[in-house]
């Protein structure tokens, strides 16, 4: 087939449009990445939980306590090489919450970067300041 095209004289790479920035392709990378990085932190920590114990359950305190505070919490212990299966499984439910933020910032900086349109670009700060509001202050 392609040696027809070529005794027609058309050149299939002359009709091709020039390459653009697939944004859904980057977002659907973001949030199945998102998703597989949870679930492999939270697989490995129930399964060195039952391991370690014989039982999956984790008793939980987290009342009073907003994404900002969790995260920093599971850090310092990263730093202080504190590595237990609950830190595993907190590490997976942080990168489960904080995916849809890292979708809507990379959505605002494609609007504001590469599309230049600033309705968009506003809208999209919008939904990044409430989901900031929502995940970080309260």
């Amino acid at each position: 087939m392609a040696q027809r095209a070529r005794t027609h004289g058309s050149d299939p790479a002359a009709t091709e449009t020039p390459a653009r920035f697939d944004m859904e392709g980057v977002v659907g990378y973001i949030l199945f990445g998102g998703v597989l990085v949870s679930m492999a932190l939270v697989a490995a920590g129930v399964t060195w939980r039952w391991i370690a114990t014989g039982h999956v359950a984790f008793d939980y305190s987290i009342t009073g306590m907003n994404l900002l505070e969790f995260v920093l919490t599971d850090i310092r212990q990263v730093a202080d090489h504190a590595l237990r299966p609950r830190l595993l499984v907190n590490l997976g439910i942080a990168v489960l919450m904080l995916t849809p933020y890292a979708r809507v910032l990379a959505s605002l900086l494609y609007f504001a970067v590469v599309e230049r349109n600033g309705k968009f670009t506003l809208f999209t700060g919008f939904v990044l300041s409430v989901l900031t509001y929502s995940l970080f202050l309260r």
